[in-house]
């Protein structure tokens, strides 16, 4: 009987087919219904990717990118300058100034040559530096001259004899030595005087850019050892031929506020002294009659965007002396700003400067203050 039994045990296991049974197999479902998932192909399914797969079925978040290019630009709201396009600040914000510049807080942000200053002609030659008419052209002198709102003067060097050539002789005063004289003999003012007091104003005044124009007639090491004396050195600001001029704010914060042109060529050795005639220009001067200015150049580069809006008369048939029984009408407010604004049809820009004589009759300052307050497409 056991025989039996194990025969039979090992024909079924001859048997073909499955012989392995598990007991969790639910045989209720036929074998043809069971569904295989296949696997998906994983990858980048971005076309905009750099590694993007046509063939990946599901994204895998593998997806890679180039960086944008950033937009420089102010990118603070609060900045006057702000540039909604930018991605990324470029240090350039500019925020409204609550400080007056040069008188007007409009005017902190414009360029050096967009602004207009009020400038006096021979500033030192005054009654009140005891330098007389014919050879004056003011009655009073440089305090009474900054107080009042000038901010730009026009300086004669000279030595005080043609004998003494050096630093300690330099003088101001106007004229040649055609008479076989200096023309400081006639007149002359200390210049370390003069600029220890310009000095001191712009020390109380820091938020004003000052200018100076000289007519130079000694050597450039005499004249800077003057600045380097009365401490006006480090204040000297460096323009670079054709470049543009800084803002007035710039200025003010890379702490030169000091512009110096001179009317004699160009030293590599003395940057700070701008040759005004390639740095600038000028219009014709001395007229005899206010109908006979214009907005012409006479001297300089043309082509330049500072220059200056000489405005005096001379002496009838009086060889180019200034003549202070007409100064009210040359200095009269209306005609200056209309001068002005014909400068600036002619021109596409304001003067820089507004030089005058007897600076005391009229009232260039307003006249000046009226031209910065005009609304140009170049502000």
């Amino acid at each position: 009987m056991d025989t039996l039994r194990v025969l039979a045990a090992i024909c079924l296991l001859l048997l073909p087919g499955c012989t392995y049974f598990d007991e969790n197999i639910d045989d209720s479902i036929p074998e043809e219904d069971v569904i295989v998932e296949p696997e998906l192909i994983q990858g980048c399914t971005d076309s905009e990717a750099n590694n993007y797969n046509s063939e990946a079925e599901e994204d895998d978040g593998s997806c890679e990118y180039d960086e944008p290019e950033p937009i420089l630009g102010c990118t603070d709201s609060e900045a006057e300058n702000y540039d909604s396009n930018a991605t990324e600040d470029n240090g350039t914000c500019e925020y409204l100034e609550t400080i007056p510049c040069n008188g007007l807080v409009i005017l902190c942000h414009r360029t050096y040559d967009q602004v207009t200053f009020p400038e006096t002609h021979n500033s030192f030659a005054t009654h009140e530096d005891n330098i007389f008419y014919p050879a004056a052209n003011h009655r009073t002198g440089f305090s009474a001259q900054w107080n009042a709102g000038m901010r730009a003067f026009m300086l004669d060097t000279h030595y005080m004899t043609d004998m003494e050539q050096s630093a300690s002789a330099v003088r101001f005063c106007h004229g040649d030595s055609s008479r076989g004289a200096s023309p400081c003999t006639y007149g002359a003012v200390d210049p370390w005087n003069w600029l220890n007091d310009l000095e001191s104003e712009m020390e109380s005044e820091e938020r004003d850019i000052v200018t100076l124009l000289i007519e130079n007639h000694v050597e450039a090491d005499d004249l800077k050892e003057l600045f380097d004396d009365v401490g006006l050195s480090e204040q000297m600001y460096i323009h670079q031929m054709n470049a543009e001029w800084p803002t007035l704010i710039e200025l003010i914060n890379m702490d030169k506020r000091l512009v110096v042109f001179w009317e004699q060529s160009s030293d590599s050795s003395h940057a700070y002294f701008h040759d005004f005639l390639t740095h600038g220009w000028t219009t014709d001067y001395a007229e005899e009659s206010t109908s006979e200015m214009d907005c012409e150049p006479l001297r300089g580069d043309s082509n330049q965007v500072v220059f200056h809006m000489n405005n005096w008369l001379s002496v009838q048939n009086g060889q180019g002396l200034s003549d202070p029984t007409r100064s009210a009408e040359a200095n009269n407010v209306d005609f200056m700003v209309e001068r002005a604004i014909e400068c600036i049809e002619d021109h596409g820009k304001r003067p820089t400067f507004i030089a005058v004589d007897w600076w005391e009759d009229g009232d260039v300052v307003e006249a000046v203050e009226r031209v910065n307050l005009l609304e140009l497409d170049t502000d």
